[in-house]
């Protein structure tokens, strides 16, 4: 039976605690369409799409007025195109411009998928789509890319991992002019998920059905509010208030999801729980960790609080949906959390002890500007101890670096919108030339031998 109060309470979230449907990605096959001719090949792409996600953005339109819930985002994504590329050969950027001809029929913000999956070596079309990047994302406004260089059950590829460093500086210098955008829509993983509906990661897995839909929930501002109004509780207490928090934003998650699957006429995949910020005031990872009772972000106690909170928005949230997937955890990306922002800015939040911090939660380095000098085999570096931890703790990690051209520590570099702004961070200059030109693989952890 539906309850009065809870009716009252949801709508308390939505008005005034930020409460929101992040996202509602809709994942597409995109094996039907390869050809090895590239350009028939890019011609089926953009039929499927525009068949497919037709009436995406009018049933997320149409969620929102019935039901009044924001949805920020409709999404898509598609099969790693280096898949395709293995079969047509070609340039690959003209995939990139046949995806960002689709995502502009339709109407979507973003769509992920101009991906390649190396994470045990290379195969074919995965290094040209790598090589690719950087023009592809200058050349486009809504195209999202992804590279998984390693997992739990391959190791490391290392020659993978360099190749990344020169990548993302080049996306950098591509997109100079722009703030270095190309760089906010790159992301390198480990242990990549195949129906994560959050982007720049989004693709759609091998093991997908052929149109599926994913939702991203949200809600940091509603489990901050839930905290204050309990200041004095232990931390079992507030444990159990963040569950029963998660639980209730992850139920708004599972009703958009079913409502969208079945007017769209696709399968409903999964709900991602994750609480992903925004640099609006009020819905902030940082500001919960706060409200436990940290002064600031960053300082001692962050990574023991921020473990406490992603354990109990899985606990909580996992409970309510028929199927939870994706990220599903705290997300702390420095550029759109307005508390990380504040913490960053006054320097108690570094580079080290975000990487402290995300061997407990989702996803890993996310949104942190660095010098326009620093060099591509440090940035190779940063990505191999970040997938380091996600390789060894058989959790997803990744990096999403902006190297600010032209920008020194302490500047400020702005994107707007939920990408947000951020000073740029520090990061160790010491040379790690050596160690990742050795190439080859890492191998893979002990605890990958579970069969």
């Amino acid at each position: 039976m539906i309850n009065t109060h809870d009716i009252l309470e949801t709508i308390e979230m939505i008005d005034n605690e930020n409460l929101d449907i992040r996202t509602i990605t809709m994942g597409i096959s995109l094996l039907s369409c390869c050809d090895a001719d590239i350009d028939a090949s890019c011609r089926k792409i953009y039929e499927k799409i525009t068949t497919k996600a037709r009436d995406l953005v009018k049933v997320g339109e149409d969620i929102e007025r019935e039901y009044g819930i924001p949805i920020i985002h409709k999404r898509i994504a598609v099969t790693p195109i280096s898949m395709l590329c293995a079969v047509s050969g070609g340039d690959p950027v003209k995939y990139a411009l046949a995806l960002e001809k689709a995502s502009q029929a339709v109407g979507v913000n973003f769509i992920g998928g101009y991906s390649a999956l190396v994470h045990k070596g290379f195969s074919a079309g995965d290094e040209a789509l790598i090589r690719s990047i950087p023009e592809a994302l200058a050349r486009t406004e809504h195209i999202c890319s992804s590279v998984n260089i390693g997992s739990t059950k391959a190791g490391l590829n290392m020659d993978a991992v360099a190749m990344m460093g020169r990548t993302v500086k080049a996306a950098a210098e591509a997109t100079k002019d722009r703030d270095c955008i190309g760089c906010a829509k790159l992301v390198v993983f480990c242990n990549a998920p195949e129906d994560n509906p959050f982007m720049a990661g989004a693709f759609h897995g091998v093991g997908e059905p052929d149109c599926v839909i994913n939702v991203g929930v949200s809600g940091p501002g509603v489990v901050r509010s839930a905290l204050a109004k309990n200041p004095n509780g232990d931390l079992s207490e507030v444990a159990d208030i963040i569950k029963k928090t998660a639980f209730k934003i992850t139920r708004v998650g599972q009703l958009v999801a079913n409502v969208a699957a079945q007017r769209l006429g696709v399968p409903f995949g999964i709900v991602d729980l994750s609480l992903a910020p925004t640099p609006a005031v009020g819905d902030s990872v940082a500001h919960i960790l706060e409200e436990m009772g940290l002064e600031t972000c960053g300082a001692a106690g962050t990574t023991a609080a921020l473990a406490l909170l992603n354990d109990a928005v899985k606990k909580g949230g996992v409970m309510a949906s028929s199927h939870v997937g994706g990220l599903s955890g705290a997300f702390i990306p420095v550029t759109e959390d307005a508390g990380m922002i504040n913490a960053a800015r006054q320097g108690v939040l570094k580079i080290e002890k975000l990487e402290a911090m995300t061997a407990v939660c989702s996803v890993g380095l996310d949104m942190i500007v660095v010098p326009g000098d620093t060099t591509a085999e440090v940035i190779s570096a940063v990505i191999a101890d970040e997938a380091a931890i996600g390789m060894v703790n058989s959790k997803t990690t990744a990096v999403r670096l902006i190297p600010a051209i032209g920008k020194e520590v302490g500047d400020e570099l702005n994107f707007g919108g939920l990408l947000g702004s951020g000073p740029v961070m520090a990061v160790s200059k010491a040379s790690p030339l050596r160690f990742i030109s050795r190439g080859g693989r890492i191998p893979a952890p002990i605890q990958s031998l579970k069969n």
